[in-house]
């Protein structure tokens, strides 16, 4: 959840990205068009590296999405211990 949320929250201030429903679409909780998508996704390069072609914007189409999309890209973190 919470680098799905740090997205958002860098995307539209005003939202407090704590009260996003994880299975809704992104539209329809913060009125997300497709200039605020394209920019998630260069805050998602920025952030992490990750490079997301225009193909895959409808996977970031909610916070699940986001998560499931990112932990497939993103280098697994080490076992605590």
């Amino acid at each position: 959840h919470r680098l799905a949320r740090k997205g958002i929250d860098q995307q539209r201030r005003a939202i407090d990205p704590q009260q996003l429903a994880v299975d809704v679409n992104l539209r329809d909780q913060v009125d997300f068009d497709s200039m605020d998508t394209l920019n998630f996704a260069v805050g998602l390069k920025r952030e992490f590296g990750i490079d997301v072609p225009d193909a895959d914007f409808r996977e970031l189409a909610s916070i699940a999405g986001c998560m499931k999309y990112l932990q497939a890209r993103l280098p697994a973190a080490p076992a605590p211990g």
